[in-house]
């Protein structure tokens, strides 16, 4: 009985410890929960430390940052996109009066940013300022050239031509050895290089293959670019070549007229010469007359 009542008191004993730490765990978690506007102090902090702050959401922004969490929690078997979709057509359904706070709120928090930018920028160094002129430009240039592939894409420009080790990746990736990608690349690798020659070559005659079907949809694509006047979007080699026809016609169509000029100069120059040739020979008769007569 001894074993049997210390087991049982040990047990007992855990218990009340196990009851007393998670009473102490829930009164930290209640008293340790600070005030909003101390949280909100709090990330102001952090943010200026580690970058320049940022720009305050607008009103919609703030709509659906309220409404997400109640619209998971009731549908939760709903994906993020279509809830998000949801809170847009309720945003839309919103009366001016509805919105007004959320915008409201938008607009003190635009002009906080705009104090707390200044404040940001006077601390600055110039080589600090140079360094974000700099991350802006390459960001500038970044969304630009996404924006660009995003409309060749819907304009359907043709894909670039595959190189051989790209078709033979293609071909043999479900295949490959590894568990993430970076593993099944490597094995890839290691195979395309244990390749002999003639075994490479099939995959070297389809990218040759592919290297003549972009060439000919490339082609078609820049015809049908120029039809409707986007030439922007046109290689730079097409137009040159395409210009250099045009300037060869334009070129042999002055030499044209230059000959056709002279032709004219010269046909206009021998007709006087044959009139005054005539005019001598009429004279000289007429002086040879006179002279018989006397």
């Amino acid at each position: 009985m001894a074993p049997f009542s210390l087991m049982t008191a040990s047990a007992s004993w855990l218990a009340k410890s196990f009851s007393v730490l998670s009473c102490t765990s829930t009164l930290a978690r209640c008293t340790s929960v600070p005030p909003p506007a101390y949280i909100n102090s709090v990330k102001w902090l952090s943010s200026q430390a580690t970058g320049p702050p940022k720009r305050p959401l607008n009103g919609y922004m703030r709509y659906v940052l309220q409404q997400q969490p109640v619209m998971t929690r009731h549908n939760p078997e709903i994906k993020s996109v279509d809830i998000i979709r949801k809170i847009a057509q309720q945003w839309r359904t919103l009366s001016p009066e509805q919105k007004q706070p959320f915008q409201e709120a938008s607009l003190r928090a635009r002009e906080q940013f705009k104090v707390d930018l200044q404040r940001y920028q006077a601390q600055l160094t110039p080589a600090q300022v140079q360094q974000q002129a700099l991350e802006k430009r390459q960001r500038k240039a970044k969304r630009k050239a996404i924006r660009k592939k995003r409309e060749l894409t819907n304009l359907g420009k043709p894909k670039r031509p595959r190189s051989p080790f790209n078709i033979f990746m293609s071909e043999h990736f479900e295949e490959a050895r590894g568990t993430t990608t970076q593993a099944k690349m490597k094995s890839l690798m290691e195979d395309w290089r244990k390749l002999f020659s003639h075994q490479k070559q099939v995959y070297t005659q389809l990218a040759e293959d592919d290297k003549i079907r972009y060439k000919n949809e490339m082609k078609s694509w820049e015809d049908h670019m120029m039809e409707i006047g986007r030439e922007d979007l046109i290689r730079e080699q097409t137009l040159s070549t395409k210009k250099k026809p045009a300037a060869k016609t334009v070129a042999a169509k002055k030499v044209v007229k230059k000959v056709k000029a002279k032709a004219v100069k010269k046909a206009t120059a021998t007709g006087k010469s044959k009139t005054t040739g005539k005019a001598t020979k009429s004279s000289s008769v007429k002086t040879v007359r006179t002279t018989k007569k006397t």
